[in-house]
């Protein structure tokens, strides 16, 4: 979607340049769940995109970016941080009830990230039946030991690139389960082998409608509908794919079926689809980061309450 044509300023042609944004939540963007690379680091973000080491800082004169090396076009920042878009218009096409009211009240500024298709596919695999927390670990182990390692300041945070296709389809089971990546391991290997043999070309995907490219998502081994339509929106930027996961599915049940004991996940899905609209993946990422910072944050009063 078109948007601001919002210029960077600053040392633009060298390591550092500031991006004005307007209503963008920096570290809910980076922490909300879409991406497992980002370590923060005093009041910054630390991360790879590609090859390139960058450190995120929010300021009052927009998004401030220190890379490692001069840069003479900072275009894969701004496609990575998707800068451009307009997100009041996103939000304009949300349906207006209770429970995406208060999503979008509770997660001002969040925004869905535009990642490489490779490295989101990989990632969201390894992602299965896992934490936040645990998905990182193993994305670091994997990308330490098997990625290049890129220019970045002493004492940083991540250091290598996410290592490719090629590189992953070279790797034994074995090394790959070192990563504590488990039954995930021959899923990751087997896909990134259908990858260099082009049994799948993830470059053709982005042309095709959206059933079209779930489906072929779908012949990847241990990629069901959830992982395909994450990859979707956060690597081609279906902005209708819906991920529907344990968090997406207690939150449609528990703010939109409330009164309804038994709703099946058929339903659900079905209800998904029909109901958020064009930008419906958007509404996604906000009812999910929602759901989890509110089920976090009544752990923490439910702890509090219990300890006095």
């Amino acid at each position: 979607m078109p948007g601001f044509a919002l210029m960077p300023t600053g040392n633009q042609s060298g390591r550092t340049a500031v991006f004005p944004v307007s209503d963008y939540d920096l570290d809910g963007t980076l922490e909300s769940g879409q991406a497992f690379r980002w370590e923060v680091r005093g009041d910054a973000s630390e991360g790879v995109i590609g090859d390139q080491w960058v450190r995120l800082k929010m300021t009052t004169a927009g998004i401030h970016a220190e890379a490692a090396a001069p840069q003479h076009d900072w275009h894969w920042l701004e496609e990575f941080l998707q800068i451009k878009v307009n997100i009041a218009d996103v939000l304009q096409t949300f349906p207006d009830d209770e429970p995406m009211r208060c999503a979008v009240a509770s997660c001002r500024g969040l925004r869905l990230l535009r990642q490489q298709p490779w490295e989101c596919l990989a990632s969201f695999i390894l992602s299965s039946t896992k934490q936040i927390v645990q998905i990182r670990e193993i994305v670091r182990l994997l990308t330490e030991r098997f990625g290049r390692r890129v220019i970045a300041p002493s004492q940083s945070g991540p250091t290598h690139a996410f290592p490719s296709a090629e590189r992953i389809a070279a790797c034994s089971e074995t090394e790959l389960r070192a990563c504590k990546m488990g039954f995930r391991a021959p899923y990751l290997l087997k896909t990134a082998q259908m990858i260099v043999s082009d049994v799948v070309n993830l470059e053709d995907i982005r042309s095709l409608p959206l059933s079209e490219a779930r489906e072929r998502l779908l012949l990847f081994p241990g990629v069901g509908r959830k992982i395909a339509d994450c990859v979707l929106l956060f690597g081609y930027g279906f902005p209708k794919a819906f991920p529907v996961d344990v968090w997406i599915m207690r939150a449609l049940r528990e703010l939109y079926f409330p009164q309804k004991r038994k709703v099946t996940p058929q339903r659900i899905l079905e209800f998904s689809e029909r109901h958020f609209g064009p930008y419906g993946g958007y509404a996604q990422q906000y009812l999910f980061h929602y759901m989890r910072t509110k089920h976090i944050s009544n752990n923490r009063d439910k702890a509090a309450r219990s300890a006095q």
